[in-house]
């Protein structure tokens, strides 16, 4: 088996839990400042179910930055795409957000500037944190 996609598949089963985790919060949430929320067990079952495979993928998706032989934006095209890919259809599979061209080019948009907001940062404290590094070595 390739050992990236082992280490895929052991990133998701190691972090997959926390999705139900996170999708009950928010039911809690949604529950504490709206108020009589119904979620039928079908309902529950399908979130619980998609969050758990959408934890799984986030998690797994990750190992894509680290492929050396990658190029950052190969790696972070397939990060991004995994991901976007994911959340579009978790969201949809759930009806967090209606299946409409103009609701899915707003989740798109925000999805990406998000990702990219997200990403420069990391990007920024990396470099910054290897710099210091870097210096007291010279030292």
């Amino acid at each position: 088996m390739n050992k990236y996609l082992k280490e895929f598949l052991h990133r998701g089963l190691m972090f997959g839990g926390f999705g139900p985790i996170i999708a009950g919060i928010v039911y809690l949430i949604h529950d504490s400042f709206i108020g009589d929320i119904a979620v039928d067990g079908t309902v529950s079952f399908i979130a619980i179910i998609s969050t758990y495979l959408l934890a799984f993928v986030h998690a797994g998706a990750s190992v894509f930055n680290q492929i050396e032989r990658w190029s950052i934006p190969k790696s972070l095209l397939a990060h991004l795409s995994t991901l976007y890919l994911a959340y579009l259809a978790c969201y949809l599979f759930n009806s967090w957000i209606p299946f409409k061209i103009e609701v899915v080019l707003i989740f798109t948009l925000c999805f990406v500037v998000a990702y990219l907001v997200i990403w420069l940062a990391v990007y920024f404290i990396v470099k910054a944190v290897e710099k210091k590094l870097n210096s007291r070595i010279a030292d």
